[in-house]
């Protein structure tokens, strides 16, 4: 069964010109879409399948700063508080509400590490506070276990994710803003070496910018026109719960599993990191690149099967504008979760909250993480290529920093003052030698 998805109505026919061309309707997508529309630009939102059908429904809806590395700390706290705004101006909600975010731990390492964590992140405003025993032990009593200490983010939330991408795309039509669902972007077609539109299934629309959002589609989107953006897609399985179990915390995590309250009152269950590595033709291209992230997360990720390949998304190949891409021959990613994970995580988390014992499942899903060398975005209107905006590579992020990320979009584009320095999200980065450095924090 696919994750839980709210389905809305949007626009049936293709513009023929538009200011900006936004290509995914993820979280990412549909924010620039959403702040650049509200900014008075004609946009158009393309989406090969249903707003937010792909990770941006499959996530755990987590919307934090705690443990954020450092390059991404400023669009997240920013994001926080952008979350608000966008519920305020739709008038709909999106299932975002502060309530605080749990961490609770036996591993001294582990502890160590939130504490050097805290330290940073206390210099720069964020509200994160240690644990002891004690503390640790009344925050998660619904676990009835004794912890060494913890962490509690008083300030950090959730949202819905079956929600939020849809509601901030009915927030784009409302300023004025096209959406189309069910038309593939297929390529772009260029003017001396500059974009001047958007080749479609349904026809060309006439543009200078195009901000590609794709998630795990980017990069042979991208090859298309020859820019190269190193990409991993980790396969992730998770599942919810139905409502019944009460008493829990909205949002804990653990290294034996996290949970986090649904909108229905039910739980969506996972363990953080785990995942399954489906080879593409693309990630093997790249796999240097790649090695330093494998290695150090080796005891979470497991060679995964042939459902990416076959799937089509990381292609190395070119297609023709004039014929069917692999964007219309799978018009929604629904890969089919790990058995031996799902089974994993229900016997964790009913491990240790026993509440949870007696509720049956709701549902299991899986979705593919777009992942970059280094764990953080590429945020770049420098591709290459005059026009072509770089937006991928969230590395399962994007969901909590989405506003964030889209507003920051919008400021490159309408040259005013951004909300967070941009050097750190640049493409140029992973052509140095720093590329596979990871932020201490």
């Amino acid at each position: 069964m696919p994750a839980p998805l709210h389905l809305i109505q949007t626009d049936p026919s293709v513009p023929a010109e538009a200011d900006v061309v936004v290509v995914g309707a993820g979280i990412v997508g549909v924010s620039a879409a959403y702040w650049l529309a509200r900014a008075g630009m004609k946009v158009v939102l393309l989406e090969k399948g249903a707003v937010g059908a792909e990770q941006s429904s499959r996530n755990w809806g987590w919307c934090r700063q705690q443990n954020r590395d450092a390059r991404e700390l400023p669009l997240s706290t920013r994001s926080l508080s952008l979350w608000e705004e966008m519920t305020a101006d739709i008038g709909e909600t999106l299932g975002f509400r502060r309530c605080g975010l749990l961490y609770l731990t036996n591993d001294q390492p582990e502890l160590d590490g939130w504490a050097r964590w805290g330290k940073f992140a206390r210099g720069e405003g964020v509200d994160t506070r240690l644990l002891n025993a004690d503390e640790a032990a009344q925050r998660g009593k619904a676990t009835h276990r004794k912890w060494l200490g913890g962490v509690w983010s008083p300030t950090d939330g959730i949202a819905d994710p079956a929600l939020a991408a849809p509601v901030i795309a009915k927030g784009v039509l409302k300023h004025g803003g096209h959406v189309i669902q069910n038309c593939a972007a297929r390529g772009v077609e260029l003017s001396g070496g500059t974009i001047c539109g958007v080749v479609t299934e349904r026809g060309t629309i006439r543009t200078s910018q195009v901000v590609m959002a794709g998630g795990v589609w980017a990069r042979s989107f991208l090859n298309q026109v020859g820019v190269s953006v190193p990409q991993a897609s980790v396969r992730s399985s998770i599942l919810s719960v139905k409502p019944g179990a009460s008493g829990l915390p909205d949002a804990l995590h653990t290294q034996d599993a996290s949970v986090t309250r649904r909108g229905d009152g039910g739980y969506t269950l996972a363990i953080s990191g785990n995942g399954r590595v489906d080879p593409t033709p693309g990630m093997l291209k790249s796999a240097r690149q790649f090695l330093p992230m494998f290695a150090r997360r080796w005891r979470q990720l497991a060679p995964g099967g042939l459902q990416a390949w076959r799937y089509g998304f990381d292609t190395s190949a070119k297609w023709k504008l004039d014929q069917p891409t692999p964007m219309e021959k799978t018009r929604i990613l629904d890969p089919r979760p790990d058995t031996g994970t799902i089974h994993k995580t229900l016997q964790h988390a009913r491990a240790l909250l026993p509440a949870l014992k007696n509720v049956t499942v709701q549902a299991e899903w899986a979705g593919y993480i777009d992942s970059t060398p280094d764990g953080v975005p590429i945020i770049d209107p420098d591709s290459g290529i005059p026009g072509l905006f770089i937006a991928a590579g969230f590395s399962g992020h994007g969901f909590g920093i989405g506003p964030g990320a889209g507003h920051l979009i919008a400021d490159i584009l309408l040259g005013r003052p951004p909300i967070t320095e941009v050097e750190q999200y640049k493409l140029s980065r992973f052509r140095n030698s720093s590329w596979g450095k990871v932020s201490d924090f």
